[in-house]
């Protein structure tokens, strides 16, 4: 399943409009982009030629469901590779304007009993790593399905240093394995997995050294997420326990919110001011909290929950703006689950319009771009009032289970069979 590698480091070659509102260009360097929120602050052209989006490029890539982050003129995605005569993740570099494959290092044997093999039926298979690569001044980070955090040179693949989180920190692993993204936080880069006493960690981005550990939360699949919360900085993690946010510096706990865990966590907290949204398939559903601020601290406060009929965020996380939450919503509707708009203060269900499945969203301009699993971007107005198609665009085949990435006024997505980079500035 995939190309054939036999060496550790290795370089090769793969072989007058209407316009939503590309003026300030910026790096997409992490899952979910530089905001931790899935938004992008670029204008994009929103008249889509009929025969479709330009390609800059178009190039073969195997299975996975990572996304892709770009930085310092390079793509980063984890890919699944046949190394040595096993399976293994591969982060993959590729020249952003180009698409030509700059590296690939393995980072370890991985095996994911199948979780990622679902689909319509003539969409199914190509299971491999889950997160996405991080990118920061001249370094990738990642974090494997085995729980090992890498951080190498972005030019050249070098490993600058690692951490063992099962080894080193009693990290105690899921069924499906890690699928979360190392989040960068000023100095830090944070991960959750470790055993007790240590399940959330922060390390030292320069050299690795451990900066904190704590609390005992059993992991899942979702990447933490950084924002300002009633004028405080904190860091929220979506484990097993629920949502917990900590103070990126030292790690102490600010506030909790228990939420439910059954099978599977995928998708991000989802940050609304001063609500936060999170939800789970597997008949768990969604609820919101508000945070507020006393004498003796942070507390969270559940503002509505609505079952998983209604909507359940299964993997991928919706994005927010101007009061409303839009997102994939549905457990296992290949090819057919909805883009749902949700009021975030009430949970009220403004529109549903069906037919994307498990795919992505990314905020950008006042429209939401979904990619959805069959490999169509779709633009949507952002807004409440009803669901408002912009432009619609078929860029890939295989199977799509992330979200497009945008930067410099190109779209990058990828799928289990190929990625691209799309044209969309305004020129």
């Amino acid at each position: 399943m995939g190309t054939k590698i036999s060496i550790s480091i290795f370089n090769g070659a793969l072989a007058g409009a209407f316009f939503c509102s590309i003026a300030a260009a910026s790096d997409w360097p992490q899952f979910r982009g530089p905001n931790h929120d899935g938004s992008s602050t670029e204008k994009i052209l929103t008249a889509w030629p009929a025969h479709g989006l330009a390609e800059v490029w178009k190039q073969p890539m195997t299975d996975g469901f990572s996304g892709i982050s770009v930085g310092g003129g390079r793509a980063f995605t984890l890919e699944a590779r046949e190394v040595d005569s096993a399976e293994q993740e591969v982060c993959v570099a590729l020249d952003a304007k180009t698409g030509k494959e700059l590296w690939a290092v393995p980072l370890g044997i991985a095996k994911y009993q199948g979780g990622g093999d679902s689909g319509t039926p003539d969409n199914s298979g190509g299971d491999g790593p889950r997160s996405t690569p991080t990118y920061d001044d001249g370094k990738v980070y990642t974090y494997s399905s085995r729980m090992i955090l890498k951080c190498m040179d972005a030019a050249s693949g070098k490993e600058i240093w690692a951490a063992d989180i099962k080894k080193d920190y009693a990290g105690r692993n899921i069924k499906w394995e890690s699928g979360a993204s190392p989040l960068i936080e000023g100095k830090l880069v944070l991960v959750a997995g470790g055993g007790t006493g240590e399940a959330l960690l922060a390390f030292d981005k320069t050299d690795g050294h451990l900066a904190w550990k704590g609390q005992d939360d059993l992991m899942t699949q979702s990447t933490p997420v950084t924002a300002n919360i009633l004028a405080t900085r904190q860091v929220i993690f979506f484990t097993q326990q629920g949502l917990v946010s900590v103070v990126p510096e030292t790690g102490a706990v600010l506030w909790r919110f228990p939420f439910p865990f059954s099978v599977a966590t995928g998708m991000s907290p989802v940050v609304c001011g001063d609500i936060v949204y999170c939800s789970a398939g597997y008949n768990i559903g969604s609820s919101a909290c508000k945070i507020t601020k006393g004498t003796n601290g942070f507390v969270a406060t559940q503002l509505w929950h609505q079952p998983a009929k209604v909507l359940a965020n299964h993997w991928s996380t919706p994005v927010y703006s101007q009061g409303y939450i839009y997102g994939i919503s549905g457990h296992g509707q290949y090819g057919k689950a909805p883009l749902v708009c949700v009021e975030a203060a009430t949970g009220n269900v403004a529109w549903s319009h069906a037919g994307f499945g498990p795919g992505g969203c990314t905020l950008v301009d006042d429209c939401v771009l979904v990619l959805s699993d069959a490999g169509d971007l779709v633009l949507v107005k952002a807004s409440p009032a009803s669901y408002q198609e912009v432009a619609r665009s078929h860029v890939l085949a295989g199977k799509c289970w992330n979200a497009a990435s945008i930067s410099n006024g190109r779209i990058y997505a990828r799928s289990t069979k190929e990625g691209a980079s799309l044209d969309v500035s305004l020129r």
